[in-house]
């Protein structure tokens, strides 16, 4: 009986230029162009066991069944290593993150970005970042960032894109910026970021502006990051995530993922900028809030982010490394 296994290591990354909506004619492509940053810090473990004895696909979320919907859609992206390898076994993926899952902190980006590298390397595949960060992508578009470490960017998907890969902007030794997270809620969100988007897609009428807004943000975003210009970076950072979430906020009936802490966490922020350190806020489709700063004024925005009433604790990153294999055994017996 042949067991082949691989396990990866992927983290998860924060979009500076917000990936926010899909394309109509399918392919699972981003709406708008996306700019995002892989932190270290933060991680999750992934390890795929093509098995001959197991009769279907299953998935393990630290320790416990990752239920039907989780599990469909690891078996999608399973199905098309399969289709690439010639395996036909069944898969047990077992996956863990060291920090809150499904709760707007990129758990999905970081897992199934782990899960493209674990099964290509179990498959036996190529080990093509573009490959596989298209692979990831077909499942989860914010994954396809994960693939490539440092400061990542996607275009939006055009027809005839049944291909699209994230396209590294520069190495995470680039600029020593620091990312500090606000975490808020320990539990997941009560609305998942698909079922988020296509509700906002399909009811927000501030749903166009945005997609005719995000590209001009995402080209002031690369533009400041490639010349290190935090204040330019930050203040494009802070409005892609607006006019992100006030797209969703216009929906019927509303998509809110703030909580009261959000709201302070953010006003925290400003006043900090107001007093002459370096911070400007982000918030993906969840109630975190999180803080570009510099190593200077690190330990001043934690110390903040610390003291502001229902903020739970706080994560320090900083740009990190990309997704990667750290242990295989294809073909083992």
């Amino acid at each position: 009986m042949t067991i082949r296994r691989a396990t990866a290591i992927a983290h998860p990354n924060i979009a500076l230029a917000k990936y926010w909506g899909k394309q109509s004619f399918g392919f699972n492509l981003p709406a708008v162009p996306s700019l995002s940053v892989t932190l270290s810090g933060m991680a999750t473990r992934t390890t795929v066991t093509f098995d001959p004895s197991l009769k279907r696909d299953e998935l393990r979320l630290a320790g416990n069944d990752g239920g039907e919907q989780a599990t469909s859609r690891v078996s999608g992206m399973l199905d098309r290593v399969r289709a690439a390898s010639g395996i036909v076994e069944r898969a047990l993926v077992e996956s863990d993150n060291d920090f809150p899952t499904a709760s707007g902190l990129a758990s999905s980006a970081s897992a199934f970005a782990a899960l493209a590298v674990a099964s290509s390397g179990a498959a036996g595949l190529a080990s093509d970042a573009s490959a596989m960060s298209d692979l990831a992508r077909k499942t989860s578009v914010s994954a396809a960032r994960s693939l490539f470490g440092g400061f990542v960017a996607l275009r939006a998907g055009m027809p005839g894109d049944e291909a699209l890969a994230a396209e590294p902007v520069a190495l995470s030794s680039h600029w020593d910026l620091r990312v500090i997270v606000a975490v808020t809620h320990e539990g997941p969100k009560a609305i998942g970021s698909t079922d988020g988007m296509l509700h906002t897609v399909r009811t927000s009428p501030y749903f166009p502006a945005w997609v005719d807004e995000a590209p001009k943000l995402f080209a002031r975003i690369r533009d400041a990051l490639l010349a290190r210009d935090l204040p330019t970076l930050g203040e494009a950072v802070e409005q892609s995530a607006l006019m992100m979430h006030a797209s969703s906020i216009a929906s019927a009936p509303a998509v809110l993922y703030w909580n009261a802490a959000t709201i302070d966490a953010i006003a925290a922020v400003r006043a900090l900028r107001a007093s002459g350190i370096a911070a400007y806020a982000t918030i993906d489709a969840g109630p975190h809030v999180k803080v570009l700063t510099t190593s200077r004024d690190e330990a001043a925005v934690d110390a903040a982010l610390q003291h502001v009433p229902s903020v739970l604790r706080t994560i320090r990153t900083t740009p990190g490394e990309g997704a990667r294999l750290v242990d295989e055994a294809p073909g083992a017996e």
